[in-house]
């Protein structure tokens, strides 16, 4: 798999998001540590990938947790996000003060194992649409306040990030036009937005007449929702029929799309295919600390 750059992470975020980790973990403090381990204790310990295939993710959120926590424990990561690797890997190192690396231990790895858990699955996903020239993006169906650190894992994974927020751009949905009683076509609605607005523009459509209706307002996008492979066979040729080449609408399949299902959505000619399991639907990925005699 070719990977593509992975835009960085905001630092703000990422300090802010670990200091209430460790907030939430730590309490006042690591009272059973305390207690059994002398001050002067150091150690050296590996983080291990016990599975095979893992896209890894994460990697400055376990580093930040040890910048927060005590900056004596020096951590070497030995991989970057978005690397491939196998079980039995040494992702990262952590060396110094025993009682810190004990309680920033959790926090550090809930947090490699999740992100790399997004991450692997997206890799999957880009992996089962090969070999057609089709985007797997997420959606906004992430965590509330992980949303960075999601997409983060998202990218790493292979796959492309969908709209950040409602501000990032317009998706006319179908909920818009039943509550707004819009009157006219979605042709008409297209220009107008277009006349007050100079952020792109995508329409949610249910059916063939409605793709028909809207790509005479020539939108930027066009969301493909809920339709079966035939009817996807049949959006794509109408809108490469309907405009010149370099000019369509970008095409996005979507709803409760699988990974069973992927690669037929891929092979109708869309060009975008969305995919809210990416975030909401994940699988734990096994890491463990050991410690280096």
């Amino acid at each position: 798999m070719t990977q593509r750059p992975i835009k960085p992470i905001d630092e703000e975020y990422v300090l802010n998001v670990v200091r209430l980790a460790l907030k939430e973990d730590v309490g006042r403090g690591d009272v059973t540590t305390e207690l059994l381990i002398p001050h002067a204790s150091r150690i050296k310990a590996h983080v291990l990938v016990k599975q095979d295939a893992v896209v890894v993710c994460g990697l400055d959120f376990a580093r930040t947790v040890f910048r927060l926590l005590d900056k004596k424990v020096k951590v070497t990561a030995h991989v970057k996000d978005g690397d491939l690797v196998g079980v039995g890997t040494v992702i990262m190192t952590f060396e110094g003060p025993s009682r810190s690396i004990l309680t920033g231990e959790r926090v550090a790895l809930n947090f490699i194992s999740y992100l790399s858990s997004i991450a692997t699955s997206a890799r999957t996903y880009v992996e089962a649409v090969k070999p057609y020239h089709v985007d797997i993006l997420d959606t906004r169906k992430t965590t509330p306040l992980l949303r960075q650190a999601e997409r983060l894992a998202v990218r790493a994974g292979g796959a492309v990030n969908h709209r950040f927020n409602l501000n990032d751009m317009i998706l006319m949905k179908d909920n818009h036009r039943v509550i707004a009683h819009q009157e006219g076509s979605l042709a008409d609605a297209v220009r107008m937005m277009r006349r007050k607005t100079s952020l792109k523009i995508q329409v949610e459509v249910d059916d063939l007449e409605e793709l028909k209706d809207v790509l005479a307002g020539k939108p930027d996008m066009v969301l493909l929702d809920n339709m079966d492979i035939p009817t996807l066979k049949k959006a794509v040729r109408m809108t490469h029929h309907a405009f010149p080449a370099g000019k369509r609408p970008l095409l996005e399949a979507s709803g409760g799309i699988t990974l069973k299902s992927i690669h037929k959505v891929a092979s109708t000619g869309v060009d975008r295919i969305s995919v809210g399991a990416l975030t909401h639907s994940r699988r734990t990925i096994d890491m463990s600390l050991e410690f280096v005699k």
